[in-house]
């Protein structure tokens, strides 16, 4: 199972690719909290207030309430909290199913359930990006979420310049066992110089997070080194709408 799982991967990231440009006038950082834990708020949505800036939460309407990864999830006061002060809220599947684990009727069930738990809960909200749960992505799961979505973001590395697959977006990882091996400085100064689109995802943030999360100095750093590259700061369906017009 897992060797066909890896080649499915690997035949996601190579066929059925919808090339699109990436080439803001500036470059652009953009950050996203996936699930999301409930510290993913609590600990960082004042730290973003600080900074000035927006972020994008990928938003499973099943762990709402819930535990995941050891760590409480979001609570619906948070999730409203968040939108009301105009960070995204976008598409994470409804349960935090890997989409190797679906049909395609499955998927589109837990997308309309999805679609249909956010709406009610923030006043008819409409998610228009989507994020693969673990990265996992599929051909046919690709052609179907690129066909209800802007755009869907995935967990591959590197900065997005030139021509990129709409349907599989590159991103960091804003995590403890991934941010040691990141040479952060260059990758900014490389979304700059090339005018490309720099993406990051994390999870829970605290002084003791897990394997997927970072603590808030670390958020702090990349936010600051961000802005010191010069690069514009914006959630992912606002970074975009703006390389779209």
């Amino acid at each position: 199972m897992q060797l066909i799982d890896q080649m499915r991967r690997r035949a996601a990231r190579h066929l059925d690719v919808e090339a699109v440009e990436i080439a803001p006038a500036r470059g652009i950082f953009s950050l996203s909290f996936d699930d999301f834990p409930a510290t993913a708020w609590t600990e960082a949505g004042p730290i973003l207030a600080e900074h000035g800036t927006k972020a994008t939460y990928y938003v499973c309407g099943g762990l709402c309430g819930g535990r995941n990864m050891d760590r409480d999830q979001y609570r619906l006061e948070h999730l409203q909290a968040l939108h009301a002060a105009g960070h995204e809220v976008g598409c994470h599947t409804y349960g935090h199913t890997s989409a190797l684990r679906m049909s395609r009727e499955a998927l589109r069930l837990s997308l309309d359930a999805n679609a249909g738990w956010v709406a009610e809960r923030l006043d008819g909200h409409r998610m228009t990006t989507f994020a693969w749960p673990f990265g996992d992505c599929s051909v046919e799961a690709k052609r179907y979420v690129r066909g209800r979505f802007e755009l869907a973001r995935g967990v591959r590395d590197g900065v997005n310049a030139g021509r990129e697959d709409r349907g599989l977006i590159r991103s960091i990882g804003l995590e403890s066992r991934r941010l040691p091996a990141y040479d952060l400085e260059a990758l900014m100064a490389e979304a700059a110089e090339r005018r490309g689109w720099l993406t990051a995802y994390g999870h829970d943030v605290s002084d003791d997070p897990t394997d997927y999360g970072c603590t808030p100095a670390d958020l702090d750093r990349v936010l600051r080194l961000a802005k010191a590259a010069g690069l514009e700061v914006l959630p992912v369906a606002a970074a975009w709408e703006k390389m779209r017009t």
